[in-house]
């Protein structure tokens, strides 16, 4: 009998570099990200991490380098049905959002991409189905509150429920826990397990600068440092003492701590 085929990556960076005035902010990053996959990009403020994700999803064209969605090439498909389907929740994309527009609204407006929902049209079905990705959130409750009324822990929930419109083919999150006190940390951090617990095919990127804001549910790490990746795989090969040591130039120790999940100190 035929080998089954292996599994082809969801998205893909071949080479990929972003330069701007002169500076290459992204450099030569290649990376694949195949189903059931959660990704953490772990790296210091300023080392690429969040140009990278916005070239991952398709919002910012590399200077040089490819990036692939399903195999096909960016520069040989439409895109503008496609980067939908990519989940792209940014740090500032709450403050983006005009605060009067309900939870409901919020979750509905990324059917179209879109910031508003007076731009497009919806029916029941739509609302049915933003509810039901509120529902999954558990922030369902808040379906009719304004987003400008809610926590930051609520808002980053809705936030998720909003990734989940599009019958997503992966959900990228950059620095998600940016604008949360420890308690909201932690709470998303249980959220994110969650989430990629309720949907396990579904790949998932994380960007963040702290070791213990990293969900037990993931895979693969990237660690970047100036722009280029210098440590990519599983966990437990990519995230070590020495490489995290070499990304933020300080010594580091590595720990798991009880619960399972990993923390990191100078000692």
């Amino acid at each position: 009998m035929p080998k089954d085929s292996a599994p082809s990556p969801i998205l893909e960076a071949s080479h990929v570099s972003v330069i701007r005035d002169g500076r290459a902010i992204v450099n030569d990053v290649s990376l694949k990200v195949f189903p059931a996959q959660r990704w953490v990009i772990l790296g210091a403020n300023g080392c690429g991490k969040t140009s990278f994700m916005r070239t991952l999803s398709l919002y910012l064209h590399p200077s040089s380098g490819n990036i692939s969605v399903l195999g096909q090439r960016l520069g040989t498909f439409d895109i503008r049905p496609v980067r939908p389907r990519l989940a792209y929740v940014s740090a500032s994309l709450a403050t983006e959002l005009r605060p009067a527009l309900t939870a409901l609204q919020v979750v509905m407006s990324a059917k179209h991409g879109a910031l508003e929902t007076w731009w497009n049209d919806y029916d029941t079905t739509d609302e049915q189905k933003a509810m039901n990705c509120l529902e999954q959130m558990q922030i369902a409750e808040a379906a009719n509150r304004p987003l400008g009324s809610l926590s930051s822990g609520e808002q980053q929930r809705v936030l998720l429920g909003r990734a989940l419109m599009n019958n997503p083919l992966a959900v990228l999150l950059d620095e998600p826990s940016a604008r949360l006190d420890l308690s909201g940390r932690e709470n998303l951090v249980r959220l994110l397990d969650d989430f990629a617990n309720n949907n396990p095919a579904l790949p998932i990127v994380v960007v963040t600068h702290h070791v213990d804001e990293i969900p037990l549910s993931a895979t693969h790490c990237a660690l970047m440092k100036q722009g280029s990746v210098i440590s990519a795989g599983t966990i437990s090969k990519s995230l070590t003492s020495a490489s995290l040591s070499q990304c933020f130039d300080i010594d580091l120790v590595v720990e798991q701590r009880p619960n399972g999940r990993l923390t990191a100190y100078a000692p």
